[in-house]
C-alpha cells in the first residue's frame, strides 16, 4: 500500500488553518487585482506556495501547481476588475488589439516551458522581474523613459511576446510586464493598471489551460499525494484552492478598482514597488536555502 495520502495525513486543525487561510488570501487577492491591474497573481504564487509545503506536496512540483493555480483563480478576479476599469474609460483598447496575437504565442510557448523546467527556474524568473520592477517603481524618474509613446511593428509584437511567456511562468496574469512597458513609455499610472486587467483575462484564461496540459503526466508520478490526483486537481491546477479562494477574490476586486482610482499616481507606484520588493524576496531567500 502507498505510504498514504498526503493530503489526508494531515489533521482537521491543519485543514481548517489552510482553508481559511486560503478564503483571506482570496480576499486580499481580488483586492490587489483590482489596485494594480495585475490579477492577484503576485500574491497567491507566495502564499499558495507554503499552503502547498504545508500539505508536503513534493518540491519539485511545488512551484508550478501554485503557478498553474494562480492563474485559474485569476481568471474570474480579472475578468470583474476589466469590467470594473472598462465602466470608467480607462482601458486602452489600441494596445488590446496589437498584444493579443502575440501575448497567446507566449502563452503557449511557456506552457511548453512550464512542463519540462526545473522548479528553481520559476522562482528565479518571479525574483527577477520583481526585483527589476520593485525598482523601477521606486527609484521612478520623470527621465526613465524608453519613448514618448508604444512603438509599433516589430518591437510591439516583441513586447506582447514577453508579456505572455513570463507571465505565464510567473502565474501572475500579466499586470505586471504591462504595467512597466506602458509608464516606461510615459503612459500614465492608472492607464496602465486598467489596460493590464484587461490583458490578465486572456493569459489567465490560457495560461490556466496551458498548466493543465504541462502538468498532466505529474499526477502518475506522485500516486501518494492527494493534492495532485483528480478530483483535487487537474494537472498543475489545485481545484480545492481554487475554489477556497475565488469567492472572496470576487468580492473584493471592485474595491481594488475603487482605492487604484482614489491614490495619487505616485502613490500607487509606491505601494506596487514595495509589494513587489517583498514578494521577491520571499523566493530570493528560498533559492538561497535551497527550499
Amino acid at each position: 500500500m502507498q505510504t498514504g495520502i498526503v493530503m489526508f495525513l494531515l489533521d482537521v486543525s491543519e485543514l481548517v488553518e489552510l482553508a481559511l487561510l486560503l478564503v483571506a488570501v482570496g480576499a486580499v487577492a481580488g483586492f490587489l487585482a483590482g489596485v494594480f491591474g495585475i490579477g492577484g497573481g503576485a500574491i497567491l504564487v507566495p502564499v499558495l506556495y507554503e499552503c502547498f509545503r504545508i500539505a508536503d506536496v513534493p518540491l519539485q512540483v511545488r512551484m508550478p501547481l501554485c503557478v498553474g493555480t494562480s492563474l485559474a483563480i485569476i481568471i474570474p478576479t480579472s475578468i470583474r476588475s476589466y469590467r470594473a476599469h472598462f465602466q470608467r474609460g480607462a482601458v486602452d483598447m489600441a494596445i488590446i488589439r496589437a498584444w493579443w496575437i502575440p501575448i497567446v504565442i507566449g502563452v503557449a510557448a511557456g506552457s511548453v516551458v512550464a512542463r519540462f523546467a526545473p522548479e528553481r527556474l520559476f522562482k528565479i524568473v518571479f525574483v527577477g522581474v520583481a526585483y527589476a520592477a520593485a525598482a523601477r517603481l521606486l527609484l521612478v524618474r520623470a527621465t526613465w523613459k524608453f519613448g514618448d509613446d508604444l512603438p509599433t511593428g516589430l518591437w510591439m509584437r516583441v513586447y506582447g511576446f514577453g508579456v505572455g511567456i513570463l507571465s505565464t511562468l510567473m502565474g501572475i496574469g500579466g499586470g505586471l510586464f504591462s504595467n512597466l512597458l506602458m509608464t516606461f513609455y510615459g503612459r500614465p499610472i492608472h492607464q496602465a493598471v486598467a489596460t493590464s486587467s484587461a490583458l490578465a483575462v486572456l493569459i489567465s484564461i490560457l495560461g490556466a489551460a496551458g498548466y493543465v496540459y504541462a502538468g498532466w503526466p505529474v499526477a502518475a508520478h506522485y500516486p501518494g499525494v492527494a493534492a495532485l490526483q483528480p478530483p483535487f486537481a487537474l494537472g498543475y491546477v489545485s481545484l480545492i484552492g481554487a475554489m477556497l479562494v475565488m469567492p472572496t477574490s470576487l468580492m473584493t476586486a471592485p474595491l481594488g478598482v475603487r482605492a487604484a482610482h482614489a491614490m495619487s499616481p505616485r502613490r500607487l507606484e509606491v505601494a506596487f514597488g514595495c509589494y513587489l520588493f517583498l514578494v521577491g524576496s520571499r523566493f530570493a531567500l528560498s533559492l538561497a536555502s535551497g527550499g
